[in-house]
């Protein structure tokens, strides 16, 4: 599998990122062992899980994905080869929504021992308290962040559900304390556009401001949601409703055409278009099925022309 690398000179990640958001709840321990297997038989090593997940499952508390993941790791004995991400921000049960520097420390040590790794490859303030009412400040984040990473707990840090502005503000903030930076950004992201006005509300989405803002400091962006939970191709899900805009009908219309001209199914075609972005942006794929898998896997023997790549990017506009 293609490797990318987050940032400039920052480190190198699996083009797919597998999501493990539900392994340990929806998925049980057999069907997520074999869903890792197979990814990492493809040749990923990026596993991207939260401490949160997956809480509002029936019968989820938090930490069942983590816990997974560490049971998984050590029974292959594989941790080594694995680049793991984990997140802080979001409640669950006996924690509240907020990345206060004292949670963030707490919470590091939490997700420390559900995995079963001293060291956490990546880890991401999960939201902006700005976005949730919390109003943490920015240096308190980045200062609690630094102490982890002074530790030898945490090598690199990142962001999710952060608008561009205060995203640049948080960089600056890192930069005048001698703070580590976020490497990279994880955003709702997908080949339809979000019309004028919606939203997600607190899955912020990438609009063409955030990926501008990425590419002039030389950040990844990485796709949340990328198939939408299946509603490219599934009858039962309906296209979000803020995916409703002017040129709704003839991007799919597009991505219908150029499907159909690869043999390949259409969210083979969005991954594709993702990963032959420029820059490019690195998918969280997710399954719960090897099917689904394998699918998603496939994604990567796409090979999408200039022609391709303009048809796709300009279908819709005015």
């Amino acid at each position: 599998m293609k490797k990318l690398t987050l940032c400039e000179g920052g480190p190198e990640v699996s083009s797919l990122c597998l999501g493990t958001m539900n392994f340990g709840t929806k998925e049980d321990e057999a069907i997520s062992f074999r869903l890792l297997d197979m990814y990492v038989e493809a040749g990923g090593s990026f596993l991207d899980t939260a401490n949160c997940y997956a809480a509002w499952r029936p019968g989820g508390k938090g930490g069942e994905s983590e816990t997974l993941l560490g049971k998984w790791m050590k029974d292959r004995g594989n941790r080594e080869q694995m680049f793991i991400a984990t997140k802080v921000g979001w409640g669950y049960e006996g924690v509240k929504v907020g990345v206060e520097g004292a949670k963030i420390l707490a919470e590091c040590d939490k997700s420390l021992r559900r995995l079963g790794i001293d060291c956490i490859d990546l880890y991401y303030a999960h939201n902006d308290d700005y976005n949730t009412g919390v109003n943490t400040p920015l240096d308190e984040t980045l200062a609690a962040f630094d102490k982890l990473v002074k530790a030898g707990k945490v090598r690199h840090i990142a962001a999710s559900n952060y608008q561009s502005w205060r995203l640049e503000r948080a960089l600056n903030v890192s930069a005048s304390h001698g703070y580590p930076t976020f490497c990279c950004l994880q955003q709702r992201y997908t080949f339809l556009r979000v019309r004028p006005g919606g939203d997600f509300g607190v899955q912020l989405y990438a609009h063409k401001d955030v990926l501008d803002m990425l590419a002039s400091r030389g950040l990844r962006l990485l796709a949340y949601s990328p198939l939408i939970s299946g509603a490219y191709t599934r009858a039962t899900r309906a296209i979000p409703v803020p995916h409703h805009g002017r040129d709704t009908d003839a991007r799919l219309k597009v991505l219908k055409q150029i499907t159909k001209a690869k043999s390949a199914t259409v969210n083979q075609i969005v991954l594709a278009w993702m990963l032959h972005s420029e820059p490019a942006v690195i998918p969280i794929i997710a399954a719960s099925t090897e099917r689904q898998l394998q699918e998603n896997l496939a994604a990567m023997d796409v090979s999408l022309t200039d022609s391709d790549m303009q048809q796709l990017n300009t279908a819709g506009d005015a």
